[in-house]
Parts: structure tokens; sequence; C-alpha cells
């Protein structure tokens, strides 16, 4: 009696116990999708093309080069690369051998790129050809790195001045031993990216093999990004950007053909490589996208072989959704994460309830960050935490929890989610009664006027709707009155001829008057980070004591 008691209170599953490894993904494709092509373009001019067997079978040399490095268990080793089949390969490797990939962002400035690299002690740098002299600057700041390897196609070593210097496709080449894919727990690390979205130095987040598996499965799946062996999937996302969104992982994880578009990410570039490799969807932010139509626009070209844009890092204009289906025929998909989050968090698809809605109605709905994928928690609180109610108006805090969401950043001892586990995004919003979040603001950028908020994003999205207008920035500015009040920064079309009441018109009836921005200011440029966000300290700095000049 006493045992049956103990059976019924802690019974178990009688399930295999098989570890979620990223190498189960490479190994799937392997054997299932072998013959699936994926292209890497090289530069300008020149593809690598191959399947995922032969990936497979340079993966499994490129892990006895690492074990003939002397790379362990758990050491780390950057990349700072373009997306190509010789980045697509170590995203394999290093974490199939059990090592942790550490992508770099080369958009940041050299002193964060040493910082980085320190401290996450990497002991291996992988770097495109085209970073070689940034790598050369560098070098001797970098206090763990006991090899570096060039990427490039020949196989000798570039006349560089660099210590331990080796050539990619020297170390692969040897004959392939058939190795058995290494077998540890799921909880192991297998990536880390840093984020600079966070105040000093960057932080990095550590991602285990189960966190990176389940976000693949995830993002896979047909209410998310929808991606199966009949998709197309191009990442334009960089692959030093949060894991390239996941697509890496989620695109032969389903047998799909994989595009990798290298460096060149201009409009003509990403157009012509759409349509000679019948790309079906691919991810990237927005200004990528508003390079592609304006040179759509320029030539009269069309995509027909896409059915969604992925739009995510920034917040999409309501136009460029709009300009997307109506002049091509192709349905953007709004999404919204974090490199906290693996990053993926929300996708914006409508539900079929929303057939009978208007078509102003369902681009509203498309606008609007999305709904939770299957595996996030989302909620939002005031500042007190009091639960704000899902009704679509209401602001709060954006906080959310999940088991591919990061608790701690790497190498420090306090946890970032509260006693309940969520995790505060830094994001102001709204979530509807059908769960559709929008975001209408950073907690650090929405405007506090008269006691009320102003999402700087809703003003920003509705000023880019002008024909005449490139980029805009909202910040708020002090006022004596109302404690801050909105100020628009545009950079104009340098064609057409545009003023300061066209531009502050044109809000009219679309926002409370209150809403509307004091004044307008014409600019050249606006700065962006490393991720191509904008970099509203940057502005307030440069406005702090600002006069309204109306």
């Amino acid at each position: 009696m006493i045992r049956e008691i103990f059976l019924r209170s802690n019974m178990l599953g009688l399930m295999q116990n098989k570890q979620l490894l990223v190498s189960s993904i490479i190994d799937f494709a392997d054997k299932n999708y072998g013959d699936v092509e994926i292209i890497s373009k090289v530069n300008k001019t020149e593809k690598f093309i191959y399947n995922y067997s032969e990936a497979t079978n340079r993966i499994k040399k490129l892990i006895q080069a690492l074990n003939k490095l002397g790379l362990k268990k758990g050491d780390r080793v950057a990349t700072l690369a373009w997306n190509d089949h010789r980045h697509f390969e170590l995203y394999y490797a290093i974490s199939s051998m059990g090592g942790v990939l550490h992508t770099i962002n080369p958009r940041l400035f050299e002193e964060q790129i040493i910082y980085i690299a320190n401290h996450a002690e990497d002991k291996i740098l992988f770097f495109d050809e085209s970073f070689s002299s940034l790598i050369c600057n560098i070098s001797k700041k970098l206090l763990t790195i006991d090899h570096y390897v060039i990427m490039q196609s020949h196989k000798s070593n570039p006349g560089i001045k660099l210590e331990n210097l080796l050539s990619y496709e020297n170390i692969i080449d040897q004959k392939n031993i058939d190795i058995e894919w290494p077998q540890f727990k799921e909880d192991d690390a297998c990536s880390l990216c840093y984020t600079s979205g966070t105040t000093g130095n960057p932080k990095g987040v550590l991602y285990s093999h189960k966190s990176t598996l389940l976000h693949a499965w995830a993002t896979a799946t047909p209410d998310t990004l929808g991606i199966s062996s009949s998709s197309v999937v191009m990442p334009v996302v960089p692959m030093f950007h949060a894991n390239a969104w996941g697509l890496v992982y989620a695109a032969p994880m389903s047998g799909s053909k994989l595009v990798l578009p290298g460096s060149e990410m201009d409009g003509k570039s990403i157009y012509e490589i759409i349509n000679d490799e019948g790309i079906t969807i691919s991810a990237g932010v927005p200004t990528v996208w508003l390079m592609l139509l304006n040179y759509m626009d320029e030539i009269k070209g069309s995509i027909d072989t896409v059915k969604n844009l992925v739009i995510g890092g920034s917040a999409a204009p309501k136009s460029m959704i709009k300009d997307f289906f109506e002049k091509y025929n192709v349905t953007v998909l709004h999404a919204w994460g974090m490199t906290e989050m693996s990053p993926l968090g929300t996708v914006s698809r409508l539900l079929p309830k929303h057939s009978k809605l208007s078509y102003e109605e369902k681009l509203n709905l498309s606008a609007k960050q999305g709904r939770a994928i299957f595996g996030v928690e989302m909620i939002i609180t005031d500042d007190d935490g009091k639960l704000m109610p899902r009704d679509g108006s209401s602001f709060g805090n954006l906080k959310v929890r999940g088991p591919w969401i990061t608790e701690r950043y790497f190498k420090e001892d306090e946890p970032i989610v509260d006693k309940e586990g969520w995790f505060n995004t830094g994001d102001v919003a709204t979530i509807d009664s059908d769960g559709f979040m929008q975001i209408t603001d950073r907690s650090k950028d929405v405007i506090k006027s008269g006691g009320e908020w102003i999402s700087s994003i809703d003003l920003e999205n509705i000023a880019i709707g002008h024909e005449k207008i490139l980029e805009a920035c909202v910040i708020g500015i002090k006022d004596f009155k109302w404690d801050e009040r909105p100020l628009l920064l545009v950079i104009k079309d340098k064609k057409s001829e545009l003023t300061k009441k066209e531009v502050l018109d044109f809000f009219v009836g679309k926002v409370a008057k209150w809403w509307i921005p004091d004044d307008v200011v014409f600019v050249n440029e606006l700065p962006h980070t490393a991720t191509g966000k904008l970099l509203k300290s940057k502005l307030r700095d440069e406005f702090k004591g600002y006069k309204i000049n109306n």
C-alpha cells in the first residue's frame, strides 16, 4: 500500500531521455533533406552552392579541426562574419562539439568589441576577410585569443601581420572521419550573444541547447513563421544579431532551402537574390525593406515568389506593410523580440475571426507587434507591479517569461527576473482582448506630458507614412507647463519641398490633438545603434534645452 502511494505521487513518464542538442538539427537535415540546397553569396558575383549533406561533412571536419586546436567543452569561440556558408558551419560545429558560439557584431565600436571578446574569454576568433584591418587594429588588446582563423575561399594566408593566423579552408582540408556527435546535457550552453540595449557595458545572453531547439521549433510552426520543406528561407537579419532570429536553426530543422545573402544588403542586391533563388520568406529590420521598396519602385520590379517578409528590430511602419501588400502582394509579418528572448516573442498573424474586418482594420492589427507565440507568457503592469487589463488601451510595463528567456546575464550573479520569473523588457505596451501586443515606447523614451503618456513610436510611424519623409524620430523635450512635449526630427526627400506646417498638418485626425508634436526639425541624418535602432539618448543630449519655434 505504501509503495502504491509512493508511485502515485512520484510517477515519471516512461519516455526515452534523449537530450535536445543543436547537433540533432543538422544531423536530421543530413539524413532526411540531404540534397536540399544551401546558397551562399560569397561576394557580388560569386555564390557557393552545396547541400545539407555536404554541409554536414564540412561541419564534422571543422569539429576535428577545433579539437586539434585544443578547444574544450565550454570554451567560447568568437565570430566576426557575415551571413555565409562558413558562418553557418561554425554555428553547428562549435555548439555540436560542446563549445560556445560567440557571435560579435562588427558594427560596434572597437572598444566594445574588445570588451566583449575579453569578457567572454574567447579562445579562437574566426573572421571574414573584410574585417582583417579591424582585427589587426585590436588584436593586441584581445587578451585570451590563442588562434585567429580567416574565413576566405583560398587556402593561403594573406599578407596580414597577425600571430597564430590560420586559414579556414586549410584547417578543414583533411580526410573526413565520420565522427559520432558528442553527447552532453541539453542545458549546457551552446551560444552567446551580447546586447547593447542595456545601460553600461554590453551584457552577455547565454543560450542553452534546449532553449535554442525549443525556440527554433516555435519559430517554424504555422502560426508563427510557417517554415516548411517547401519554404525558401533567407535570413537578411545578420547572423551576428540574436542568432539570425533562429532562422539558421529553423530552416534545416524543417528541410527548407536556405539562402545566405552575404554582406551586400542594398535594395538591388536583395532584390536580385530574391528573384534568382525564389525566396518565399525572409526576415530583417525595416531599413533593409525600405531600400528594397525604393529599388522596386524605381525599376518597376516585382518579387512574385515571396509570401512573407518578417519585420522586426524596430517597429514596422504601417505605410510599409501597406505598400508591400498593395503593390507586391506580400504579407508582412510584424514581429517582436529581444536578444534576451532568443529572440522571438510575438508575431502579428490575424485570427480567422478577423476575416470579416475591413481592410483598414486588418492593417491596423497587422501594424501591432502581434500575439505571443507558444512558449512565451506576456503581461503588462504599472510601475507598482499591478497587473493592467488586456483592453488594448491601458499602457503598462511589458514583462515576459518562458523556457528560452534568460534569467541572468553571463558572469553576473544577480537574476534579472522578479520572484515570479518575469523579465521586464523595458518596453511600454498595450495588450488587447485577443492577445495582440503593441509596443508604444521604450520606458526610457515614452513622452510624459501633463500626466499622460505619448507614444513616440506611433508618431514616428505616422510621420514615415508621409511620401516626402524618409525617416523620422520623436523625442521628449522639457516643458515648464506639461513636463515634456514631443519634438519631431525628420529626414525629408531631397527631391521634394516640405514645410513644417505640411508635416504637422499630416497628423491632424490621426492622433489626439495634444499628441501632435510641438515642432519639427529637418536634419540630414539620424544616429543609430549598432543594431540599426534610433539612438535617442544622443538626440536628447543634442537637443537638451531646445526652445519650441512655432
